[in-house]
C-alpha cells in the first residue's frame, strides 16, 4: 500500500469508502434491472400496439439484450479513460452517464407521441446505460481494492459484490410495491416512468458527499515518467504483456456470470417449466435464497486471502455442485423443503464473492481497469446473451438443465482453484507493467 504498511488495519476513510461504493453498486444494479420487471409494459409503451405478441416479446427481451451488447464497449472504452485520467473522475463519468440516461428515458416521449423516433431514442439511451454500467462494475472492484490493506483486499470486494445482490432485494421490493399500488393501465399510462425516476433521484445522491472521495493512493502513486510511452497506450500493453491474465480473467467471469445469471435471475422461470410449485412460497424462497447469497458472498470474502484462494475455490465449488443437485432432486421429490434448499443454494453460490479481489490481483495498476473491464464486460456479454436462450431450450428437454450447467461451471472452478493453489504467490497490487 502505497505510503502505508500491507499489514496496517482499516481505517475510518477505508470503511467509508467501502460504504460508499456499496450504496452505489446496490443503486446502479437496480438502475440496470429497471426494464426486467417492466419489460412488457415498456414494449406497449414504446412499439404499436398492433405488433403480434410474439413479435412484441422479442423487441422486449431485444431491449434486454442490448444492455448486455453495450456493456463491453463501454466497459472497454471508458476503462482505459479509468486507467489514464483516474478511478474517481471515471466514477463520476459512470454516475453521471446513468443518472441521466434514466432521466431521460422517465421523460422520454412514447410511441403515440412521436412515433419510431421514441423506439429509437429508447435504444439509444438503453445502450449509453449499458455502456455506464459496464464500465461501473469493474470500477467498484478497482476503486476499493485501491483503497484498503491488502489482506482487506478480499473481504472489501465482496462486500461490493453483495450490495450487487442487495440491488437485486431492492428491485424486487420495488417492483413488488408498484404492481400492487398502481393498476396494470396506471402502469401502461404513465407508471412505468416512475422506477425511471427514482433511480435517478438514488444515482445522484452519493454526489451530495462527493467532495469527501478521495482518488485511490494506487493511481496517485502510478509513476507515470517510468511508464513512459505506454502511459497513453493500455491495450498495447494489455495485450502484448497480460495475455495470461485476459485468459484467467475470462475463465473466472464465466464462472461468476453463469452462477448470478443462473441462480439469481434465470432459476425461477427455468424451474417453472417442470416444476409446480406455490407461487407465493416460491417467490419469498427465491428472495431468501439472495439473502443467503449476500450472507455467503461476505462469509468467503472474509476467509479467502491471495495466499488461500485456490483451496477456498475448489471447497467452494465442490459445495455449490453438491447443493445445486441436491436441490433438483429435492425438487423433483416435491419440493417441501424449497425454504432451506434455496437458503443453502444462496450460500453455496456466494463463493462469486471472493473471485473479484484475484481479478484486481491479475492485472498491473497501469492497466488494471482495461483489462478487468476488458474480459468482465466481454465474457459477461456472452454469458448474457446466450445463456438464457440456450439454458431456457435446454430445460424443456431435460428438467435437471440448470443443475447440469452449474455442475459444469462448478467443475470450471475446481481447476481454476487447483491451478491457483499450485501458483506461487500472486504478485504485488501495485505492481506497474511496461
Amino acid at each position: 500500500m502505497p505510503s502505508r504498511s500491507q499489514y496496517a488495519l482499516m481505517s475510518t476513510k477505508d470503511k467509508n469508502t467501502v460504504m460508499f461504493v456499496s450504496f452505489i453498486s446496490a443503486i446502479v444494479f437496480f438502475d440496470f434491472l429497471i426494464y426486467l420487471y417492466i419489460a412488457d409494459i415498456v414494449t406497449a409503451a414504446f412499439f404499436p400496439v398492433d405488433t403480434d405478441p410474439n413479435v412484441a416479446k422479442l423487441q422486449g427481451l431485444g431491449l434486454f439484450v442490448i444492455g448486455y451488447l453495450a456493456r463491453p464497449l463501454g466497459g472497454i472504452l471508458f476503462g482505459r479513460y479509468g486507467d489514464l485520467k483516474g478511478r474517481k473522475p471515471t466514477l463520476f463519468l459512470s454516475i453521471i452517464v446513468t443518472a441521466g440516461s434514466l432521466l431521460a428515458m422517465a421523460c422520454l416521449p412514447t410511441y403515440a407521441q412521436w412515433g419510431a423516433l421514441a423506439p429509437a431514442l429508447f435504444i439509444l439511451l438503453r445502450i449509453i446505460q449499458g455502456m455506464a454500467f459496464g464500465l461501473y462494475v469493474p470500477l467498484s472492484w478497482v476503486f476499493v481494492a485501491e483503497h484498503v490493506p491488502r489482506q482487506y483486499l478480499s473481504v472489501a470486494c465482496s462486500y461490493i459484490t453483495a450490495s450487487f445482490l442487495v440491488g437485486v432485494l431492492f428491485s424486487n421490493a420495488f417492483f413488488l410495491w408498484l404492481t400492487g399500488f398502481m393498476t396494470t393501465v396506471q402502469l401502461t399510462d404513465y407508471g412505468w416512468r416512475l422506477p425511471f425516476f427514482v433511480g435517478a433521484l438514488l444515482t445522484c445522491l452519493p454526489l451530495l458527499v462527493w467532495r469527501l472521495v478521495k482518488e485511490t493512493p494506487f493511481f496517485l502513486a502510478l509513476d507515470k515518467p517510468k511508464t513512459g510511452k505506454n502511459l497513453g497506450r493500455p491495450f498495447t500493453v494489455l495485450f502484448k504483456r497480460c495475455k495470461h491474465s485476459i485468459f484467467v480473467s475470462m475463465v473466472l467471469t464465466l464462472v461468476i456470470s453463469s452462477i448470478t445469471s443462473v441462480i439469481v435471475l434465470l432459476l425461477p422461470d427455468l424451474i417453472e417449466i417442470n416444476f409446480t410449485l406455490d407461487s407465493d412460497l416460491f417467490s419469498f424462497s427465491h428472495s431468501l435464497g439472495i439473502v443467503f447469497m449476500i450472507l455467503g458472498c461476505v462469509f468467503y470474502g472474509m476467509i479467502s486471502t491471495h495466499e488461500n484462494f485456490g483451496k477456498i475455490l475448489v471447497i467452494g465449488s465442490v459445495l455449490l455442485i453438491a447443493q445445486t443437485l441436491a436441490f433438483f432432486y429435492h425438487l423433483q421429490a416435491g419440493g417441501d423443503y424449497i425454504l432451506i434448499m434455496y437458503a443453502l443454494l444462496g450460500f453455496c453460490a456466494g463463493i462469486v464473492g471472493m473471485v473479484p479481489a484475484i481479478l484486481v490481483q491479475l492485472f498491473p495498476t497501469n492497466v488494471r481497469l482495461t483489462g478487468i473491464a476488458f474480459c468482465y464486460n466481454i465474457t459477461y456479454g456472452i454469458v448474457g446473451v446466450l445463456i438464457p436462450f440456450g439454458l431456457g431450450y435446454a430445460t424443456t428437454l431435460i428438467s435437471f438443465s440448470p443443475a447440469l450447467y452449474i455442475a459444469f461451471v462448478g467443475s470450471i472452478g475446481i481447476i481454476m482453484g487447483l491451478y491457483f493453489y499450485n501458483l506461487p504467490e500472486f504478485k504485488k497490487i501495485d505492481h506497474v507493467i511496461l
